[in-house]
């Protein structure tokens, strides 16, 4: 009988409940063993909720436990990097929440101590918006239907006019997010599946918001953009303006334009990140040629579409069957060295080149 792939849970925010523990559970021979959260009370009302067997009052005890195979990561950047180091030096295969750390130092160091254990199999969640449409997108450039990409924009916008009465959230904590900022690293790791990684960055940002207060009423103050505009060289020439922000009303709805000497490409992701899930077929494609007269809905066929697949695929690599795409450990350095790249311009008012 196939010995059955056993897989921990550290950390069991939003995310972990709704895709990753259903998804685990959902494979065959694939059994969830054990949960560590934030306090023991609330690993408890997991592990009722999801029928997981043990519960960790502490995460290290949960690596060490030599019946799992694999662990699920699921907690704030700051953790990621400490987490990913014990997983792999345990013997655990790692699949770890993104962004991937807090800077692009812990990332490389994630990435060799992976590479010391190439039968460990190291995973990164990927960004999911474009999920529906990555491989309509990357076969319309392959195909020439934009010819030369002279310019590429983005817009993410996560709210509304400035709200100073919201509380405070760890997004907005470098302690426990580092460099990453709002939707960016989400974002840019979507664009580079279809264009490739920058060649470098200039960037200016702003804290309009500067202080918060908690869910207990204490002050904590922010250094992390709410505000964020990036301009970068993509390959082979493109340029690229980036923006992302939490404080224009009534601004347009999400979207990327990709312009080229023959084509455009508009694509329109408002709605895909709902309250409690992601809405992949919110994502709508439009594109134009030099010789059409304007933008017209572009479908996505059925053998195209792309959807969640994180887990299957995690469990796909451990068990041989095919190899981690979504994300590499090595992408994810990238990613993260464009993260720092922008903090560095911000701060040093310059261009930052890439790779660092």
């Amino acid at each position: 009988m196939k010995k059955k792939l056993k897989i921990g849970i550290i950390g069991a925010g939003l995310n972990t409940r709704v895709k990753h523990i259903p998804g685990f559970q959902a494979i065959d021979g694939v059994q969830v063993v054990a949960v560590s959260n934030r306090s023991k009370e609330s690993g408890e009302k997991v592990a009722a909720e999801f029928n997981i067997p043990k519960v960790y009052e502490s995460w290290p005890d949960l690596i060490d436990d030599r019946e799992i195979d694999a662990v699920c990561i699921g907690t704030w950047p700051y953790m990621h990097y400490p987490m990913t180091m014990a997983a792999f030096n345990a013997g655990k295969h790692v699949l770890t929440e993104a962004r991937m750390a807090m800077n692009a130092a812990e990332a490389n160091a994630m990435l060799e101590v992976s590479r010391s254990y190439p039968e460990l199999v190291a995973q990164i969640v990927p960004s999911p918006f474009t999920f529906g449409i990555d491989k309509t997108i990357k076969k319309l450039i392959s195909d020439g239907y934009v010819g030369e990409i002279l310019s590429v924009q983005l817009t993410s916008h996560t709210g509304d006019f400035i709200d100073k009465e919201s509380q405070m959230h760890w997004r907005l904590n470098r302690d426990l997010s580092g460099y990453n900022v709002m939707l960016m690293g989400i974002w840019y790791e979507a664009l580079v599946r279809w264009i490739g990684h920058a060649s470098s960055v200039t960037a200016v940002g702003k804290v309009n918001v500067n202080q918060r207060k908690d869910s207990e009423g204490k002050v904590s103050f922010i250094d992390i953009p709410d505000h964020l505009e990036v301009i970068c060289n993509f390959p082979p020439g493109a340029i690229g303006h980036l923006r992302f922000t939490t404080i224009t009303g009534h601004a347009p709805g999400d979207q990327i334009w990709i312009y080229g000497s023959e084509g455009t490409i508009r694509i329109d992701t408002q709605g895909v990140l709902t309250p409690d899930n992601l809405d992949l077929d919110a994502v709508t494609i439009y594109g134009a040629t030099k010789n059409d007269e304007g933008l017209k809905k572009i479908e996505v066929s059925k053998e195209d579409k792309g959807y969640w697949r994180v887990e299957e695929e995690f469990v796909g690599a451990i068990r041989g069957q095919e190899p981690v795409v979504h994300t590499t450990f090595a992408d994810g350095v990238k990613y993260m060295e464009y993260t720092e790249a922008v903090h560095k311009s911000i701060q040093e008012r310059k261009t930052i080149n890439l790779p660092l």
